[in-house]
C-alpha cells in the first residue's frame, strides 16, 4: 500500500511541476527605454512589458509583440500610429539591453535599449 501511493504521489508532483517548467525565468514586468541614437524619431521611448511564459506583450501599446528565451534572447516589434520597429538583445537576470531599428512614416531610425526588471 505504501509503494503505491508513493508511486501516485509521485506522478502527481510530476504532473504539478510540468507548468512551472513552461515559466520563463524572465516572466513579470520589465520598463523599457527606447534612446534614438540616428535617424528622426522621437529621442527617448518609455514601455512596460509583460513577460508571461516567454511571451513579451505591453498592456499601452496592443502591438507590441515579442519573445525571449529561457536564455534571455530577446526578439520584439512595435508598431504604433506611422511608427514601427524591432529589436534583439538580451536579458540577463534583472537586467537587458540591445538594438533596434525602424521607422517613423519615411524616416529610418536606429538606437539602443535597455531594460530592468519591475519589482
Amino acid at each position: 500500500m505504501n509503494k503505491r501511493f508513493l508511486a501516485v504521489l509521485g506522478a502527481c508532483a510530476c504532473l504539478l511541476a510540468s507548468p512551472a517548467e513552461a515559466r520563463s525565468p524572465y516572466d513579470g514586468q520589465w520598463d523599457i527605454t527606447f534612446v534614438t541614437q540616428s535617424g528622426n524619431c522621437g529621442a527617448v521611448y518609455h514601455y512596460s512589458v509583460m513577460i508571461e511564459n516567454g511571451v513579451i506583450t505591453s498592456p499601452a501599446v496592443q502591438s507590441f509583440h515579442g519573445k525571449v528565451s529561457n536564455a534571455g534572447v530577446v526578439r520584439a516589434t512595435v508598431s504604433l500610429q506611422e511608427q514601427r520597429a524591432t529589436g534583439a538583445g538580451r536579458l540577463t537576470g534583472v537586467v537587458g539591453r540591445g538594438t533596434w531599428t525602424g521607422y517613423s512614416a519615411d524616416q529610418r531610425c536606429a538606437g539602443a535599449w535597455t531594460a530592468r526588471r519591475a519589482w
